[in-house]
């Protein structure tokens, strides 16, 4: 069955194997076939003007404005270090103590385990 279709760029009618730019090679599809190159290194999309290779675009933008930072890919996910004295663990997350601010480990993150001096009224040891 041929079912007619209007090319959105240059307007003219195809059958279903045709519809395609390429297909058809459509010398209107720059219209409408616009992509936006992204940079390998920073996800960043980068804008590309007509009649310009995009592959010499990125490649300008990694040799000169790309942000990206290989000490990124590095970065230590436990960097959150216990205040408790002679403690040398680390969390991912802050643990903070509500009566004194520090920041503690799993382990010594209530008042009594890192002999919290935050809060004038006594903790109870239950």
């Amino acid at each position: 069955d041929f079912l007619p279709l209007k090319c959105d760029a240059c307007g003219e009618v195809f059958c279903k194997d045709h519809i395609r730019y390429d297909d058809h090679r459509c010398s209107s599809a720059y219209k409408k076939n616009v992509q936006v190159p992204v940079c390998p290194l920073c996800n960043v999309p980068i804008p590309v003007q007509r009649g310009e290779v995009p592959d010499i675009v990125v490649g300008a933008h990694m040799d000169n404005d790309c942000k990206y930072n290989p000490a990124q890919q590095k970065q230590r996910i436990f960097t959150n270090k216990c205040l408790k004295p002679g403690c040398k663990r680390k969390e991912m997350m802050k643990v903070v103590c509500e009566q004194c601010g520090g920041n503690f480990c799993i382990k010594h993150r209530h008042p009594l385990d890192h002999d919290c001096k935050g809060s004038s009224h006594p903790t109870s040891k239950a």
